[in-house]
């Protein structure tokens, strides 16, 4: 049975899809079966998909819409060893139904307060879901005073925060537009290794 990840934030723009998209990527270096599914209207990963093309290495896809949601996920739980799933920036059906059947819940977080507001909506509903969730700090500068300030609140709050990060790199976006995982365009990069420690931290949660 598939240990499912559900990628969710209410704010737009906050690198779910990038993060989803690596991070299956990521689980599935060694052999790891994994399936990524695309619960976003906005269709983001399924245009990742097309470009990665058929050749790119054993990761199911999937873009359920609606009731569809549940069965898709259903199927993928039985046959993969991790299902990432990709939500809307929304607390609608398709993120409930995605949060609902999380083993965890991975908030991305930027560095800013608006990003950090904009994720209580999404906390709220893992919270109401009983669902286990860790935020994960994404597109994080090395030092400034943002930074500091972000991570201040966050320890203020008692936030459950991974301690991998994710920096402000453009290997992420680069991977992206050639349907790829940082792990694969720039398998010995700073980007690819941030991504396998996240990769690995995660495996930690599966019983």
């Amino acid at each position: 049975m598939a240990f499912v990840i559900t990628v969710a934030q209410q704010k737009g723009g906050a690198g779910k899809s990038t993060l989803a998209a690596n991070l299956a990527v990521a689980l599935g270096e060694g052999g790891g079966r994994v399936a990524l599914l695309d619960t976003d209207p906005q269709g983001t990963l399924a245009r990742w998909q097309a470009l990665r093309g058929a050749d790119a290495g054993p990761l199911a896809f999937e873009a359920p819409a609606g009731w569809r949601v549940q069965g898709a996920l259903d199927r993928h739980r039985r046959e993969a060893d991790f299902v990432v799933i990709d939500t809307p920036p929304h607390a609608e059906t398709e993120s409930r139904l995605a949060i609902r059947a999380a083993n965890l819940v991975l908030v991305p977080l930027q560095p800013s307060l608006p990003d950090l507001w904009a994720s209580e909506a999404t906390l709220n509903l893992a919270e109401a879901e009983r669902r286990d969730y860790r935020l994960v700090l994404n597109r994080m500068p090395p030092t400034g005073k943002l930074r500091d300030v972000i991570l201040g609140e966050l320890a203020r709050r008692g936030s459950p925060v991974l301690e991998e990060r994710l920096g402000n790199r453009s290997a992420f976006a680069a991977a992206f537009a050639l349907g790829m995982g940082v792990t694969e365009s720039e398998p010995r990069g700073m980007a690819a290794s941030e991504m396998r420690a996240l990769a690995a931290a995660l495996r930690g949660f599966t019983p």
